[in-house]
């Protein structure tokens, strides 16, 4: 009988390549000049047929495809790996489909053979709301085709989502806030608001370790940023469900809240995570990182490392993910993870400080907490 897992269970694909990379990404994405779409389709559905014939029944309640840049498969692509995810398994009446997407004219165009295929969901890269800022974060669209490819997008599906990064060089409180409010203004039901982070590897990483990348926002600044951010959503209808998503009623993204409720998913594609329960196990999956070394170890499946994830660990990247959201985490599933409770006296502690709220059996950060999640969860981490 397949385990059954609180949380949920979920598809991720992979799609490694991108027109250009921008220089404050760190995820596994690659320029290259041609693609042989035909055999990365049959790798996916391969894939995908493995890893329903391994887990057996399961109910599917999302598919995410992501990247690099997935608006850049061809719709074809889309629709094989969608015809084999439902040969293998049986999906939810409400599963979500979604697709990340760059807000260009030409994978603009491709949205209505995307939901053919059964995408009903939609994520577009917007990033910034004007041409400067666009250029500084090394984008390839225009504010203009950002706009059009929105709308495209809301006449196309019924749930689009777009992404804005704040903190910003240069960028203060109030022209974060009057580029907030005219995202808002574009008619989405979701928002992922994240603040620029420079990361090792990254092109802004190694321009500010050479002295470059002047006016980055000090630490209290990217506070009221934040500050403003949540305030500014919650007047306009939308819940600040998660650190850096925000979402009107019903709105919430079904796949991610798969990753932050410790749910199964399938992780498929060059450099994939993934978290399965196998015959009781909790097992961590890594797919191998380059694109040419996936697509050669499919086959035999070289592709793929695992990981038996211990019960502190379980219990572990509960704590870190689950913290994340404004409804926090269920103590008593945590408990029965590790098999033991958290630490009463540091629980304690937080609360005095005002860090973290319990409510019956669930444990969450408060609005201040938020402000160094970081520090509180290392506060709680099991040893």
């Amino acid at each position: 009988m397949a385990d059954i897992v609180e949380g949920g269970f979920g598809l991720y694909i992979h799609w490694p390549f991108c027109a250009a990379k921008c220089p404050y990404c760190d995820f596994n994405s690659h320029v290259t000049k041609a693609v042989d779409h035909g055999a990365w389709a049959d790798a996916y559905v391969r894939e995908i047929a493995r890893l329903a014939a391994e887990m057996g029944e399961r109910r599917l309640d999302s598919v995410y495809f992501g990247g690099g840049t997935p608006s850049l498969m061809e719709p074809a692509t889309v629709q094989a790996i969608l015809d084999a995810v439902r040969a293998g398994w049986s999906v939810a009446n409400d599963w979500e489909v979604t697709l990340e997407a760059n807000p260009t004219s030409v994978e603009a165009s491709r949205f209505a053979s995307y939901r053919e295929a059964g995408v009903n969901r939609v994520s577009v890269g917007v990033q910034a709301l004007d041409n400067a800022s666009l250029k500084a974060l090394g984008r390839l669209h225009s504010r203009d085709e950002a706009l059009a490819a929105l709308d495209v997008a809301r006449s196309t599906f019924d749930r689009v989502s777009f992404d804005l990064i704040y903190a910003r060089q240069g960028q203060s409180l109030s022209d974060w806030r009057d580029e907030l409010l005219r995202g808002l203004d574009l008619g989405t039901d979701h928002l992922s608001l994240y603040q620029l982070t420079i990361e090792p590897g990254t092109a802004f990483w190694d321009r500010r370790q050479a002295g470059g990348l002047k006016g980055l926002p000090d630490e209290d600044l990217g506070a009221d940023l934040y500050e403003a951010t949540t305030e500014i959503c919650a007047d306009h209808g939308f819940e600040a469900y998660e650190v850096s998503n925000f979402a009107r009623d019903g709105a919430r993204s079904t796949h991610n809240l798969i990753y932050w409720n410790a749910g199964d998913w399938g992780g498929i594609g060059p450099g994939a995570h993934g978290r399965l329960t196998l015959s009781g196990e909790r097992i961590a999956t890594e797919q191998a990182l380059l694109p040419r070394d996936w697509l050669a170890g499919v086959p035999d499946g070289r592709h793929e490392s695992r990981q038996r994830l211990g019960s502190v660990d379980r219990a572990n990247e509960y704590l870190m993910m689950g913290l994340r959201l404004r409804d926090g985490i269920s103590l008593t599933r945590l408990e029965s993870m590790a098999g033991r409770p958290l630490d009463a006296e540091r629980l304690t502690d937080l609360e005095g400080y005002g860090l973290v709220e319990r409510s019956e059996s669930r444990l969450a950060v408060t609005e201040a907490g938020r402000m160094v999640l970081n520090r509180v969860v290392s506060e709680l981490l099991l040893e």
